[in-house]
């Protein structure tokens, strides 16, 4: 077993790229794009589908790093195919709670994780997608019924309600609570 720590964030990547979503959501993000690029729209996509392993590593890190969550790392349940050990022990033997605390808060970092990750999730099932969405000036953008909807800027696609609807009109909803995430439920 290998003591968890930030060489874990190399482990099991996930994907950025929009074909390792699942259908219909690929298709409606596929659509999606494309008007956003039509419209001018900055874009970057952060990630898409997360594997289940990488799902476990971050939700664990984050909860034993977590100041409001202190799961233990004695008490955290294996994962098979993900030969970790969250629990460090000091020369002699003994639990060392601070050392398990800062190399969960090590992976925390690397991962880039800003709100806790759940075990499960619409990335997990390859049916949600970070992105950050940016323009500098007003644009226009084609919704999913093929009208013409006029979104001021600066803007960006975390805030832009205008766009939010305009996702929406895709099937791709925004998860307002996570700046880059959108899904095919809002979650």
């Amino acid at each position: 077993m290998a003591l968890s720590g930030v060489s874990w964030v190399k482990q099991f990547p996930g994907s950025a790229k929009v074909a390792d979503l699942v259908d219909p959501f690929r298709l409606n993000v596929q659509k999606f794009l494309a008007a956003i690029k039509k419209a001018g729209i900055g874009m970057s996509i952060a990630a898409t589908f997360r594997p289940p392993e990488r799902a476990y590593l971050m939700h664990h890190a984050f909860r034993i790093a977590d100041v409001k969550d202190l799961m233990d790392p004695a008490r955290v349940p294996p994962m098979a195919g993900v030969d970790i050990q969250w629990l460090h022990v000091d020369a002699a033997g003994n639990p060392d709670l601070k050392a398990s605390r800062a190399a969960a808060k090590e992976m925390v970092a690397g991962y880039g994780i800003v709100f806790r990750p759940s075990l499960t999730s619409r990335h997990t099932e390859g049916n949600a997608i970070d992105m950050t969405l940016v323009w500098s000036t007003g644009i226009t953008i084609l919704d999913g019924s093929g009208s013409s909807v006029s979104i001021p800027g600066p803007g960006n696609g975390a805030d832009s309600k205008l766009l939010h609807r305009v996702g929406a009109s895709y099937q791709v909803l925004k998860l307002v609570a996570d700046a880059p995430h959108w899904s095919n439920d809002g979650r």
